[in-house]
């Protein structure tokens, strides 16, 4: 009979090969960190930040460590209901001393994202949790032993805690050896620069964008007008300073044109365009009455998006910014003034930001 040998196929590539290699050293390295009581959740979005760890890697490191290696106390369970307020959770959580947890939420546009409910900087990876979405909470004490009886209860109050429901924490989850003491990252110092002249007392406002071709100038000279006049109810976002979120939270847009139609969509396309097109690796997820739409001819159909409807989006990826600006274009593409972005060459792209 012969042994099947699938299981060391992908070793046969130099590439594969290289890649598993490197996958070992960092599993063993993150074994180390957590071992010494580094929270798990906190040591892989550490590597993520630095490149060292890509996303698909996450799940097989985290049964390793916490499934196999640490055994933790595991439940699973696809939410029910959800609190809207993430800062609750780790309000909740923060004096939990007797306890290392770790939750991985799959996000059903950024995949698993494990989080440190301890650390509320994590809670900026996510913009909400949906409900019917998969939560994982892993429950232990960096290898050592700990209460099952506690352990349990840990779970139970964690699962609660995502699902907003609100009851009394269990005394014993108060004391013990795994206070968690968040980080403080400090911020780089802004060398200071000395003014030339008066300072000006005016600032003119920056047109539209600078356009690539003399065709093209027209079209976002009418745009960038369009958007300064531009009144709609939608609160606006406030000037978004570059961060390492995976995902910024929910902007909405009002339908102020009639009806959402095809010339509305084809200005939104190109609009989005435009973006990705200055912000490679970035992403716009639009969403239409709490539903990911991936594809934006689904809004052109008369009667579904009507005026006065709300269209949300956000943004995600690393060192998001312009999302000010982004949002002000939608706005106009939303309205009747939509055909401006829709001047310009057929396939070039908008020189919007």
């Amino acid at each position: 009979m012969t042994t099947s040998s699938c299981k060391f196929e992908m070793l046969s590539s130099r590439q594969l090969f290289n890649e598993s290699v490197r996958h070992v050293k960092a599993t063993i390295a993150i074994a180390d960190r957590v071992q010494s009581g580094e929270n798990l959740a906190d040591v892989l979005n550490d590597m993520l930040d630095e490149k060292s760890l890509v996303d698909n890697q996450l799940s097989a490191v985290i049964s390793m460590m916490l499934v196999d290696k640490f055994a933790y106390t595991t439940a699973t369970r696809n939410l029910s209901s959800v609190e809207t307020e993430l800062a609750k959770i780790h309000e909740s959580v923060k004096h939990w001393n007797a306890v290392d947890v770790v939750a991985v939420y799959h996000h059903p546009d950024l995949g698993a994202v494990a989080i440190n409910p301890k650390n509320s900087s994590h809670f900026a990876r996510l913009d909400r949790l949906n409900k019917t979405e998969l939560l994982a909470v892993y429950v232990g004490s960096f290898g050592k032993t700990l209460d099952k009886t506690i352990a349990s209860k840990a779970v139970d109050a964690l699962l609660a805690a995502f699902e907003g429901r609100t009851g009394k924490v269990d005394a014993g989850l108060l004391k013990g050896a795994c206070t968690y003491k968040q980080k403080v990252e400090k911020l780089a110092k802004v060398p200071k620069t000395k003014a030339v002249g008066r300072p000006s007392t005016k600032t003119k406002p920056k047109a539209g964008g600078a356009v690539a071709s003399a065709g093209q100038a027209k079209a976002d000279a009418s745009a960038g007008t369009m958007a300064a006049a531009s009144t709609a109810a939608a609160a606006p976002v406030q000037a978004v300073a570059r961060t390492s979120s995976r995902m910024t939270p929910m902007y909405g847009v009002p339908v102020t044109n009639e009806l959402f139609h095809n010339g509305n969509v084809e200005a939104w396309k190109r609009i989005i365009e435009s973006y990705k097109a200055k912000h490679a690796g970035l992403e716009v997820l639009v969403y239409y009455d709490g539903e990911r739409i991936t594809n934006l001819n689904a809004l052109f159909k008369w009667g579904k998006v009507k005026h006065g409807s709300m269209i949300q989006f956000a943004v995600a990826g690393e060192d998001v910014t312009d999302v000010a600006k982004l949002q002000r274009y939608l706005r106009q593409g939303a309205s009747n003034m939509f055909e401006a972005f829709l001047r310009g060459p057929v396939n070039g792209v908008l020189s919007l930001f």
